[in-house]
């Protein structure tokens, strides 16, 4: 029986990023004391805030606005961690941790698996306010947050921190990343037929990709299948060619955590099989995107997101 509240060793065959640790943090990355934000830094929450409550209404997840209102994020400035932790772990056990940075992949999951989300101690300035591309505390506590007080949800994120030991030892962490960012970061849920809604934490904290997700004709929508999103190949810094739909957050939790991820990690090449544009025979398709923003350039070349 694996125990999880031992922190993984990362085997030296592994293939991950190399970060160098911070001198003052332990092998837990956490920081001692949440960061004393400025009223700079609070007025740029607030601002953050009031942008995106302006397109969320009606294109985010219901599990995501009950769980803003549930943890009333919008009181105020940078939620207090102690105080989020604790009306967090009322509703669904996990907290919340300050870390300073991205931190290493097995130390990630392990904070997972005991019902811990590590948030970033810092938050964007002005000039970074449209964009920035490590997360921030307001993409890690407004996107992600609000999503652990659904219980489903919540026990998803645990097994997903759990899922980590067995990539690692098959060495397969990309692929299991890709599961992460196309569901946790850019997942889509259908609430009701043709009513496409966001969950992921990347859609919900940008105003720009909450609305090309759910309703632009660019990207392509496609039914959730585990083994097929573990084999596919996914953008970071710009808006995604593909994304994946999910029927409930309960179906999400059957399909990954009843999945026989030993087989699967057996099968799977060391590398991506579909590009993040394709559309392959076993997909369940609600919309074969035209992919025109992709074509025009993405970001770069300032082609619309349409």
């Amino acid at each position: 029986m694996q125990d999880f509240t031992v922190l993984p060793e990362l085997p030296a065959d592994v293939f991950t990023a190399p970060l160098k640790k911070p001198a003052h943090l332990g092998d837990d990355w956490v920081e001692p004391v949440q960061t004393d934000y400025t009223l700079e830094d609070h007025a740029i929450w607030d601002d953050l805030f009031a942008r995106q409550m302006k397109v969320l209404p009606g294109r985010a997840a219901s599990a995501f606005m009950a769980g803003l209102e549930k943890l009333d994020l919008g009181r105020g400035g940078v939620p207090e961690f102690g105080k989020l932790s604790e009306e967090l772990g009322a509703l669904t056990g996990w907290s919340v941790v300050p870390v300073p940075m991205l931190i290493p992949d097995h130390v990630f999951f392990w904070h997972l698996a005991n019902r811990r989300f590590p948030a970033g101690n810092f938050i964007r300035t002005r000039e970074t306010f449209e964009y920035i591309q490590e997360p921030d505390v307001f993409h890690d506590v407004f996107g992600h947050v609000p999503m652990l007080t659904d219980p489903v949800f919540a026990d998803y994120m645990q097994e997903y921190g759990r899922a980590g030991w067995k990539a690692m030892r098959y060495n397969r962490l990309k692929a299991l990343g890709a599961l992460y960012w196309y569901t946790v970061e850019f997942g889509l849920i259908e609430e009701a037929p043709g009513d496409i809604r966001a969950y992921g934490a990347g859609i919900l904290s940008g105003p720009t990709e909450v609305v090309y997700a759910t309703s632009a004709d660019s990207p392509n929508r496609i039914m959730l299948n585990v083994d097929r999103v573990m084999r596919t190949d996914y953008v970071i810094s710009d808006l995604q060619p593909t994304y994946f739909v999910i029927e409930s957050f309960a179906d999400l939790y059957r399909q990954t955590v009843e999945r026989d991820f030993d087989r699967l990690y057996r099968s799977l090449a060391p590398g991506f099989t579909y590009a993040n544009s394709a559309v392959i025979d076993v997909d369940y398709v609600l919309n074969r995107g035209t992919q025109e923003y992709l074509l025009r350039g993405g970001r770069g070349s300032m082609a619309k997101p349409v």
